[in-house]
């Protein structure tokens, strides 16, 4: 990944550190580069590809930043290396991060882009499934501990289907596409933007979806978080690094092929061509542009919404306001 020069004007802004690890923000004796990390919820997927694509189009430099992109391994060890100061800024799922501030993690949220949640259950076409009350009497499955799985049970029952006429099957994380694609579940719990392309192109069959957001229960998704730290004590990095992000998928929204194109250039090891362009174009589509305006732009009642949901049916504990979890200040809907 190539790094970005940082003007002298930007870099007297943004020379302090973030929160003191060794993988800070730092500032280069010269003092003409700042250098920032972000670690990814996972391996690089087409979600990630505005990042490359914000890289590359010298997005982040002219917001003074000299960006790292890191890959993940779970939105839940994400949130531990921004809570320890690995890392300066996170892309997290939103349960995660819930979960480890109420278990007392000095991190916040700082947007989600994903405001339509991508949670879902998913399922060849030729099964015939359109509805919740269709999967009466299949086979789901799901893994223990994620909040799909935690509030499957309540979203069937929102949708008039005793959980009991569902059978669940559990599974790992890394076994539901398998057990799909093997015919040992009618259909699992996840992330569709994700996994539906990477099944289709593993089977050769089309995928369908119901995603829980459309029947009436929204989880919101990935977005930016940092350490508390970070929020108090570089305030302008953290706005220069919002700004940029926002700018970022508003440009790969405008040209999905050079954003997938600048991934692929980028990322090293990626999904194939056509899989990674199917997730981006599922990724852009959850940004609710037509009411955000802006990526990453998140009202009150997104946040009570999820909040509610995991306090009731999950296990968050010690549930608090929005502000608990979110910082709504450094980005500003147009």
């Amino acid at each position: 990944m190539r790094r970005s020069l940082l003007t002298a004007a930007a870099a007297g802004l943004l020379a302090v550190a973030g929160c003191g690890g060794d993988d800070d923000a730092t500032t280069s004796a010269d003092g003409g580069l700042t250098e920032v990390t972000m670690t990814l919820n996972w391996v690089p997927y087409g979600e990630h590809a505005p990042f490359y694509y914000g890289v590359a189009e010298g997005i982040y430099e002219e917001e003074g930043i000299d960006l790292e992109i890191k890959p993940g391994s779970g939105s839940g060890t994400t949130v531990q290396q921004v809570a320890q100061a690995q890392t300066d800024f996170g892309w997290a799922d939103t349960p995660p991060l819930l979960n480890g501030i109420s278990e007392g993690m000095p991190v916040k949220s700082l947007g989600v882009y994903l405001q339509a949640g991508p949670s879902s259950v998913e399922f060849f076409a030729d099964q015939g499934i359109t509805e919740p009350a269709d999967l009466v009497g299949k086979t789901v499955a799901g893994t223990p501990g994620d909040a799909m799985y935690a509030t499957f049970p309540a979203w069937l029952s929102v949708n008039g289907v005793d959980p009991d006429d569902v059978e669940i099957v559990n599974v790992d994380p890394a076994g539901k596409i398998a057990a799909l694609v093997e015919g040992r579940a009618d259909a699992i719990m996840g992330f569709f933007h994700d996994q539906a392309p990477t099944i289709e192109d593993l089977s050769g069959k089309t995928v369908d979806v119901l995603l829980y957001s459309e029947f009436g229960m929204n989880l919101l998704g990935t977005g930016i978080i940092a350490h508390q730290k970070t929020i108090d004590e570089d305030p302008e990095l953290v706005s220069a690094f919002v700004r940029a992000t926002e700018r970022s998928w508003e440009a790969a929204a405008e040209d999905p092929e050079a954003a997938a194109a600048a991934m692929e250039d980028n990322a090293g090891e990626t999904p194939p061509a056509d899989v990674l362009r199917d997730q981006l174009e599922k990724s852009i589509g959850l940004l609710q542009l037509d009411t955000a305006g802006t990526p990453g732009v998140n009202t009150e009642a997104q946040w009570q919404e999820t909040i509610d949901l995991l306090a009731e049916h999950a296990d968050l504990t010690d549930a608090g306001e929005p502000a608990t979890y979110w910082d709504p200040s450094f980005s500003e809907a147009e």
